[in-house]
């Protein structure tokens, strides 16, 4: 995910790559979403289902479109689909909270977290100083 500032005649121009667009647009919802935390009465009913479940879906988009375009190994991909799974399952459990798999979703996600977390610790090399 780079965003590139480059010199063209001049002139200072921002180079956006999709995954970035979709970052900004995940950051621009999250901020909507602390918005409904401070004022919630100025929302619809039960918008904070919709509005806590959409940054946590794009952020997925973003990551999966984003190893899309970096083109990453196989076990590499393989992580990135499994964070993007997460993500998902905790968003369907922040849309659909009253559905009895609500639960189970969370749970799921949790593991995929925790299983992330391990893949990237045993696969980095062990530093001495």
């Amino acid at each position: 995910m780079s965003i590139r500032f480059a010199r063209d005649r001049g002139s200072l121009s921002l180079s956006l790559s999709l995954p970035v667009i979709l970052c900004v647009v995940t950051l621009v919802s999250v901020g909507v979403l602390l918005v409904w935390d401070l004022v919630p009465g100025i929302f619809p009913a039960r918008a904070h289902d919709f509005l806590a479940a959409f940054p946590l879906a794009m952020i997925a988009c973003a990551c999966l479109v984003y190893e899309a375009v970096r083109r990453p190994s196989r076990s590499e991909l393989i992580k990135a689909i499994l964070l993007a799974c997460a993500f998902l399952f905790w968003a369907a459990n922040q849309f659909w909270p009253g559905l009895r798999q609500a639960t189970l979703f969370n749970d799921i996600a949790i593991g995929l977290f925790v299983f992330d977390v391990f893949l990237a610790m045993i696969g980095r090399p062990v530093s001495v100083p």
